[in-house]
């Protein structure tokens, strides 16, 4: 059986998790691999409409296994949220979800910091969603973090809680002159945590190593997309985390053989949240008219997401990186109305011509190079068949395959769980 990693074609938001979802289906088991609550996955079923920051996106398949793996950094206020919610609906996440005891933790002064941090850049603000993840993230290289099983170990939980109160004190009172962190009241959080999570907290390897041996289906389900990974993004203005397939093997404990399928998720179109370059974005009536189609605000911060045309130059870019062999383009639907489509094939950098992402402050200064499609002015969404589309619809798509190098196997055309086309065998 596939095990299938889908990973952000672009920067993030590009409908992972109705696309996990719908793949869920037919998987035994759905890992989260990377990042924490920064960012939302907006999935719409007969359920209603969810927002899940934390909880894979196969939750509400029941016979599905569910794991937030030990790439995953977690606040546990927020994990609790989601899984009432869930529950609220009929589905218990109890005995089907488990959080991986090495998992770190996001404490209330993660979150101060990285608001405080974010406050004190000003007029140049990196975008973070000020939730805590990249202080997380640094406690976790610089091996000061606190793992989902800490919350186990009395006495060596309350020596850690204490070393760090006074580090972070010392830290917070140096730099942005603000009170102390309490040992104690992280200790009480962590007693009122372990309480409702323990539960929850598995070491995960065996389970999913026997997943692994049983030839069962994996879903390996990323957050944000290739241009915001720590490496290869648009650095400074990127993740604390690797969005990559191979932080999927990290983040989840795969080896990266025993991964058959890399599934990019791309938009029809191009969308970002927070600061830093973006060459194709509309500052226009046709941006705000992007935004308001395909309903793009934010799920953590519901900040506007910043709309552009499809950029292929960073779509190839995010194929050649990731490795995938198979693409998912969402929202087509989007287009439903429009007369003209662009798609940016090159970018223009002074007298050069440039195919692939370059630096960051260079990326800034690029002029996309656009070629120009036909609309079709006619509804996708009831389409489950590609042959059911516009032959303006499948040309786009034809024209993406091109451009980005790698076949579709799945299309976007609304935002339900059964408002998909697969255009290959093995998906559905």
């Amino acid at each position: 059986m596939p095990v299938t990693a889908v990973v952000g074609a672009q920067w993030g938001d590009e409908g992972k998790g109705k696309i996990v979802d719908t793949l869920a289906a037919h998987a035994d088991m759905v890992i989260r691999y990377n990042g924490g609550n920064n960012a939302g996955h907006t999935i719409q079923n007969r359920y209603g409409t969810f927002r899940l920051h934390l909880l894979p996106s196969g939750i509400f398949h029941p016979a599905a296994q569910c794991i937030i793996g030990p790439g995953v950094v977690v606040n546990p206020e927020v994990l609790l949220a989601e899984i009432a919610e869930v529950e609220r609906v009929g589905l218990p996440a109890r005995g089907r979800l488990w959080v991986s005891d090495r998992a770190h933790l996001i404490f209330p002064h993660h979150i101060l910091t990285d608001e405080l941090e974010e406050a004190a850049r000003g007029g140049s603000p990196h975008g973070t969603t000020k939730q805590g993840i990249w202080p997380v993230y640094s406690d976790k290289a610089a091996r000061i973090g606190i793992r989902l099983g800490d919350l186990a170990e009395g006495a060596h939980l309350a020596a850690q809680l204490a070393f760090i109160a006074e580090r972070k004190t010392a830290l917070l009172q140096a730099a942005y002159r603000h009170e102390r962190v309490d040992a104690a009241q992280l200790l009480a959080a962590c007693a009122r945590w372990y309480e409702q999570l323990g539960p929850y907290i598995a070491d995960t390897h065996p389970l999913v190593q026997e997943a692994l041996r049983g030839d069962r289906a994996l879903l390996l389900e990323g957050q944000l997309g290739v241009m915001r990974d720590l490496d290869w993004g648009l650095y400074p203005y990127v993740t604390s985390s690797t969005t990559l397939p191979g932080g999927a093997c990290a983040g989840a404990g795969i080896p990266p053989y025993r991964i058959t399928r890399v599934l990019g998720v791309a938009k029809a179109y191009t969308t970002a949240v927070g600061a830093g370059p973006m060459p194709t974005e509309l500052r226009d009536e046709t941006g705000d008219r992007l935004r308001e189609l395909g309903q793009e605000f934010g799920a953590t911060t519901r900040r506007p997401r910043r709309c552009g045309w499809f950029d292929g130059v960073a779509a190839r870019w995010a194929a050649e990186v990731a490795g995938f062999t198979h693409l998912a383009v969402t929202k087509l639907d989007v287009f439903d109305s429009f007369d003209v489509i662009r798609i940016a094939v090159a970018y223009r950098l002074g007298d050069r011509t440039l195919h692939a992402v370059p630096h960051t402050a260079a990326m800034a200064r690029v002029e996309p190079v656009y070629e120009e499609l036909p609309g079709w002015r006619r509804p996708t969404q009831g389409a489950r068949r590609l042959g059911e589309l516009p032959v303006e619809a499948r040309t786009l798509l034809r024209r993406i395959e091109e451009i980005v190098g790698v076949p579709i196997a799945i299309v976007g055309v609304g935002p339900g769980r059964g408002d998909v086309i697969f255009c290959q065998e093995g998906w559905a």
